[in-house]
């Protein structure tokens, strides 16, 4: 019997060939996708499409491409797309393929390299950014769940990404659909007040909420995207700064980029903030009886009648556009923009007539503002003791103002009111409302009304 028993095991051994141990490796299962046709680069694959007459491009042929996977849709941030670049560092091209199939991270997960073949694919460019998918009747549709594993090949490979370090400034159409990372970043102040704000789970956040970053040390803002539909909707932005890693886009308007990150653990703020220094003389915000200064602008029916009223109205730059008179729903404000200007940069200065502090206590500054289409908080409020006309050879001290942010791609209702404590002052002041834009990329528009200096 156990002669029988060692016979049989040393025929299975026989039958059983010595490759089929082995574990396959990556480069032996690379070996295998063997892809007909010709290869072309992402690049190329772009340049098909022409963006001056807008038609859509329908591939034919054996052509096809290879690339890498970038974004995932795991956390619900990416929804039925797939954004691939060209190479795993230093990318030169990336695209969005439009999917009709959720949880595509399962098959094509972040890093895993992918040969697209383009027969029968069509290309053309929406919301900003240049799509490949399936044309219907003049329209670009996903491609259907049965015909993916036609275009889409996936290999076993995957690789490190490594995200391209660049500036909020280097933002460009070259580098759309690409995987960045921007450091030394933080979220506007103004979305800690009075609590921290949410990634998209806010009353007024309608399919995305737009959230504004910026660059510490320049004057640089975007806007970090995320959907309402991202399981990370619910959670506080971070409040210190660091490095965030996403994908470069544009927002649905194609009105201005945005970074789209795959998760929240995409954000690593671990640094302290770099909000400049406000100067305080306290925190009452309390008005007083005694008004010492008022203008609601019902009168400024237009900008030179500030003039003679003793207010300082300039472009610093030489340029022409300086703070106006405006309407909106019967109430008129006084109103800056940087918008269609062609001014880089932009600075103006709207300087209040002077005020005498010296025989009153408790002063407050009051002041109503609305920002509208906001692409990055520009605005600032002074005080000085020595200005005396031209306010580059003053000394300026920066308030710490209620600046709101407006939407990024309407005009606001409603106004924000903000206090300013000014009562360590015993002199006369002169109280400064500086803009600082750049057309086109910081054109946040702005109207003041309501301004009021009281004390007791």
């Amino acid at each position: 019997m156990k002669k029988l028993v060692i016979f049989l095991i040393l025929v299975l051994i026989s039958c059983v060939e010595t490759d089929d141990y082995n574990i396959p490796e990556t480069t032996l299962l690379q070996k295998k996708v063997h892809i007909e046709g010709t290869q072309i680069s992402l690049r190329a694959v772009k340049n098909s499409y022409n963006e001056d007459t807008g038609v859509i491009y329908t591939f034919s042929g054996d052509q096809y491409f290879e690339a890498y996977v970038v974004s995932s849709d795991r956390a619900g941030n990416f929804y039925k797309e797939l954004i691939l670049q060209d190479q795993p560092e230093n990318p030169e091209a990336g695209i969005q393929i439009l999917i009709d199939e959720n949880a595509i991270y399962q098959r094509y997960n972040f890093g895993r390299k992918v040969f697209v073949k383009l027969n029968g694919l069509s290309i053309s460019k929406n919301n900003g950014l240049i799509q490949l998918g399936k044309q219907n009747r003049g329209n670009l549709d996903p491609i259907v769940s049965s015909e993916i594993d036609e275009h889409l090949i996936r290999s076993e490979i995957v690789e490190e990404i490594i995200p391209l370090q660049i500036n909020i400034g280097d933002f460009s159409s070259d580098l759309l659909s690409t995987y960045v990372q921007l450091n030394h970043i933080q979220f506007n102040r103004n979305l800690f007040s009075p609590s921290n704000s949410t990634f998209a789970a806010e009353v007024f956040d309608q399919y995305d909420g737009l959230r504004q970053i910026e660059e510490c040390g320049s004057d640089d803002t975007a806007l970090l995207s995320t959907s309402t539909y991202a399981d990370f909707k619910w959670l506080s932005l971070p409040a210190n700064s660091g490095t965030i890693l996403g994908i470069l886009g544009r927002d649905f308007y194609d009105d201005f980029y945005i970074i789209q990150v795959n998760s929240a653990d995409d954000l690593l703020f671990d640094s302290n903030r770099c909000d400049p220094e406000f100067f305080k003389c306290g925190t009452n915000t309390t008005e007083g009886k005694t008004i010492l200064f008022e203008e609601n602008f019902a009168e400024i029916t237009n900008e030179n009648k500030l003039d003679p009223l003793g207010w300082i109205n300039l472009n610093v730059n030489g340029g022409e556009q300086r703070f106006v008179d405006a309407t909106s729903n019967g109430n008129r404000t006084i109103r800056i923009s940087a918008y269609n200007t062609g001014e880089i940069p932009l600075e103006a200065w709207l300087i209040m007539p002077p005020i005498d502090l010296s025989q009153t206590q408790n002063e407050v500054l009051s002041f109503d503002i609305r920002a509208s289409y906001d692409n990055g908080t520009i605005l600032q409020v002074y005080v000085s003791e020595d200005f005396s006309g031209d306010p580059e050879h003053a000394n300026w001290k920066l308030l710490e103002a209620n600046i709101p942010m407006g939407p990024s791609n309407r005009a606001a209702v409603h106004f924000s009111n903000s206090k300013v404590d000014l009562s360590c002052f015993s002199t006369q002041v002169y109280i400064g409302f500086r803009y600082q834009g750049r057309d086109p990329s910081r054109t946040t528009t702005y109207d003041i009304d309501n301004i009021k200096l009281t004390a007791e």
